[in-house]
């Protein structure tokens, strides 16, 4: 292992440490609803991490990033506890906003707009899906319909998000819009009156604060100098973020399943049918065993993709792979602890339950499985033609 990797390892033991200890006991919080955490919450979990040195632990003091796959070491850890990656400023989308605006940012955007969130003391919002029923941008970004028009030195940005993670509460928006160039990205303060939630969106997962919401656009005016790179360049951008979001999420929920993976063993360990201990029916003992497989195989895909980013490619490819194997990897994962504990396994008693809602969620958020499916067989095709033109 090289130093960098020793280094990682040090620090996602110390955040194992701290989210095992510290963590795991606020699951029971009451400050945990249906939107997600408080950011009462979220601050009180962040200042103790602050105090434990383990707060935005895959970002150097000098703002630069770790390896992709120095960070899977950390985020797995992040992940042990659905609270676990808000604790630790490691929870999308301000992982991933921090990512993009660490490469595209001016240095006047990032003291203003970067340093806040690395800090951990405000959250931060991406506005890019936009509802079904305006026909807008959702799984085919180029249905973007958001419009964004320049006036003198600001531009006035039109139209309606949905789905827009945390938008409620936070303080750092990324919003996406189509100018005449074509897609564009605008950093903007929240709250501001001309951003107006319509409400929040009741989902299948309840980890994120502020939830998912419904978001109207009436002439908001944003200064030409808070546009996040060029005009008509938003949809490069995305990419620069898509990838190692996907690969995030993947490392994230990876810990959870680790999580529920543990509680499912001792449950099957202690609790008895027929008998026997469940564990000692194959039924059972053969449902954990392929946890385990299904565990090893996410993780190398996870570490697999991670080296392609850290190349310097964009790896859309392998993060597609990466991304659908994984979260369909987790989900068998989650449903199998959900069965092994019966009845249990369906309350709120642990956060087995709640692992399961979240990876469902998880295989359509970041692109549906279907959709990297479509995406990679229009490469294969691509690659064929290619080479029988040869």
């Amino acid at each position: 292992m090289n130093a960098g990797r020793e280094a990682a390892a040090d620090i996602a033991a110390n955040v194992e440490s701290f989210v095992r200890d510290v963590v795991i006991p606020y699951e029971r919080d009451p400050r945990l609803t249906s939107h997600g955490p408080t950011d009462e919450l979220v601050m009180e979990l962040r200042e103790k991490a602050r105090a434990a040195g383990v707060l935005t632990p895959h970002i150097r003091r000098d703002g630069s990033h770790l390896s992709q796959r120095e960070t899977a070491m950390i985020l797995k850890r992040t992940g042990l506890s659905p609270l676990g990656p808000l604790a630790c400023n490691t929870a999308a989308p301000d992982e991933g906003n921090m990512y993009l605006l660490g490469k595209v940012a001016t240095a006047e955007q990032k003291t203003h707009f970067l340093e806040p969130l690395v800090q951990g003391r405000v959250r931060s919002a991406f506005f890019m899906t936009e509802p079904a029923e305006d026909g807008g941008a959702g799984s085919d970004p180029s249905m973007l319909k958001t419009s964004a028009r320049l006036d003198g030195d600001h531009w006035i940005i039109n139209g309606r998000k949905a789905f827009i993670t945390g938008a409620k509460g936070a303080s750092v928006g990324i919003v996406m819009a189509k100018s005449a160039d074509g897609a564009c990205m605008f950093l903007v303060d929240l709250p501001d009156p001309a951003i107006r939630i319509e409400r929040v969106l009741d989902t299948i997962d309840s980890s994120t604060p502020g939830g998912h919401a419904l978001i109207t656009l009436d002439d908001l005016r944003v200064p030409a100098s808070q546009m996040l790179g060029a005009s008509g360049e938003g949809f490069k951008y995305a990419q620069i973020r898509l990838s190692p979001a996907r690969l995030s999420h993947c490392m994230r929920w990876h810990g959870a399943c680790t999580r529920a993976q543990e509680i499912a063993t001792a449950y099957a360990c202690k609790r008895e049918a027929f008998g026997k201990l469940l564990v000692d029916h194959e039924g059972v003992g053969f449902m954990l065993a392929d946890n385990l497989i299904d565990l090893k195989q996410s993780e190398l895909m996870i570490d697999w993709a991670a080296d392609v980013l850290d190349t310097g490619a964009l790896g859309t490819v392998e993060s597609s792979m990466a991304k659908v194997a994984v979260a369909d990897a987790l989900f068998r994962i989650a449903d199998r602890c959900v069965q092994i504990m019966g009845g249990t396994g369906v309350t709120r008693d642990t956060i087995v339950e709640q692992v399961f809602r979240e990876i469902r969620a998880f295989r359509i958020y970041d692109g549906p499985t279907e959709v990297h499916k479509w995406s990679l067989a229009k490469k294969i095709k691509r690659d064929q033609l290619q080479s029988t033109q040869a």
